[in-house]
């Protein structure tokens, strides 16, 4: 019968996990990326400059991630 309240506070202990607000990464070329699935990418800003953008993913245990790296806003133009 021990099973059950253990079972039952881990239970509480991961819902309460679940609430607390996801840690963002910094990216960086050596880092090995375990990426199972995207859930989302924000929007790459409308400038002629490097900008952050934000992917959070799921790794291959499920765990949710975001990630911060830079790419170069579509804001430029050769005309």
């Amino acid at each position: 019968m021990k099973a059950l309240p253990v079972l039952i506070a881990s239970f509480f202990c991961a819902a309460a996990m679940a609430d607390e607000p996801i840690p963002v990464e910094q990216y960086s070329y050596a880092q090995h990326l375990d990426i199972a699935r995207v859930i989302s990418i924000s929007e790459v800003a409308h400038v002629c400059a490097v900008v952050p953008v934000l992917m959070t993913y799921e790794d291959s245990k499920g765990q949710k991630h975001i990630l911060e790296y830079r790419v170069m806003g579509n804001g430029c133009s050769n005309g």
